[in-house]
């Protein structure tokens, strides 16, 4: 049952390191019952920043609330707070049900109450008879599913999950995804992720807030954020994209590709257009639509659900990426490597963003 006592805001958050700054006044809401994932690359700040919320690093400036209880200075035993690490930080020499219950422990609760609750949770991961076993006896994804109870059973106000399912195959990865997102919705327990994977953070999350130098690029629940980028880092972060920066003339974007039809009309007199791959057509489909380029398939790969191709445009030599639903593409015999095809997109499958993208 969500309870409006588990919101957790971050407020005017900064954070340095020497002269290094890690999160730049930074504002974030985490609404009850909401999965929220900061998502962005190696030393973007999303760890920094889920360290001040876990009390293990302090701000140099801003607040932390949750439920609008000051928690900027607070120790972390104190927060209220469960905590899944990638390295699951289970005890080696304690067992399964030890490891469960020992927040439970250390507050206090009585054997019994402690013995109950190791069986709810026990039974809610899929691992019933399992407590007496040590952690090197499971397999990683058990090991998770213990580390999952020990942060659930202590009742948090709020889920923190520090690249939890970075250890695992990809295979386990993807059905531990379900399995705490279900766990997550079902508890109703507010939770923040941290994930360099797009894939576990559109997967999993409410809303993701996409992170770059410090700060928060942009907000919002994943399909938008997918479909609607607001610049060019996002675009291609999340996910593949094709870019086409020009200047803005008689309502078209005059680039080294061509002059490209707009899905609206720009601020200023340059431009950047995202284009996602699964939008651009390829082939007879192509000739009818308003971009009117032409290009050669340098490169063709199946990747399962889907082909991608690579093509370069005739006269600028610019490169874009197509993908095509793998049985279709499968059945097109025109579409192999060396073959010159037409290119377009409808227009309203662009979106204008800010760019260009920040080099890593």
């Amino acid at each position: 049952m969500t309870d409006t006592s588990s919101t957790l805001t971050l407020t005017a958050i900064r954070k340095t390191f020497g002269p290094l700054t890690a999160v730049d006044s930074l504002d974030l809401s985490v609404e009850p019952g909401a999965l929220v994932s900061l998502l962005g690359p190696s030393g973007c700040g999303k760890t920094t920043t889920l360290r001040m919320v876990a009390g293990f690093d302090s701000p140099d400036s801003g607040q932390i609330t949750i439920g609008g209880d000051d928690m900027t200075r607070l120790p972390p035993n104190k927060r209220g707070l469960g905590m899944v690490f990638q390295s699951y930080s289970l005890f080696p020499h304690r067992t399964v049900g030890e490891n469960i219950a020992f927040g439970l422990r250390m507050s206090g609760a009585s054997k019994q109450v402690q013995a109950d609750e190791v069986k709810r949770m026990l039974d809610m991961v899929h691992l019933s008879g399992r407590e007496d076993m040590y952690p090197a006896q499971l397999s990683g994804g058990q090991q998770q599913r213990v580390a999952l109870a020990r942060a659930l059973v202590v009742n948090p106000r709020v889920l923190l999950l520090d690249e939890p399912l970075g250890a695992l195959d990809k295979g386990l990865r993807e059905s531990m995804q379900f399995e705490i997102r279900e766990m997550q919705q079902r508890l109703g327990i507010t939770a923040l992720l941290v994930t360099h994977d797009q894939e576990e953070a559109m997967s999993m999350s409410d809303q993701i807030a996409v992170m770059h130098g410090g700060r928060i690029l942009q907000l919002g629940a994943p399909n938008d954020i997918y479909d609607r980028p607001e610049t060019a880092f996002v675009a291609t972060f999340l996910g593949n994209a094709n870019l086409f920066d020009g200047r803005v003339q008689d309502g078209l974007l005059m680039t080294d590709a061509g002059a490209l039809s707009l899905p609206a009309r720009p601020a200023g007199d340059t431009a950047t257009l995202s284009v996602r791959p699964e939008r651009v057509v390829l082939g007879e489909d192509a000739a009818a639509l308003p971009q009117g380029l032409r290009g050669r398939i340098t490169a063709a790969s199946f990747r399962g659900a889907y082909a991608a191709y690579h093509v370069t445009l005739d006269g600028s030599g610019t490169e874009i990426i197509a993908y095509r639903q793998a049985d279709t593409a499968l059945g097109q015999t025109s579409l192999g490597v060396g073959a010159e095809v037409a290119v377009g997109w409808p227009v309203e499958h662009g979106v204008l963003v800010t760019g260009p993208a920040p080099k890593e």
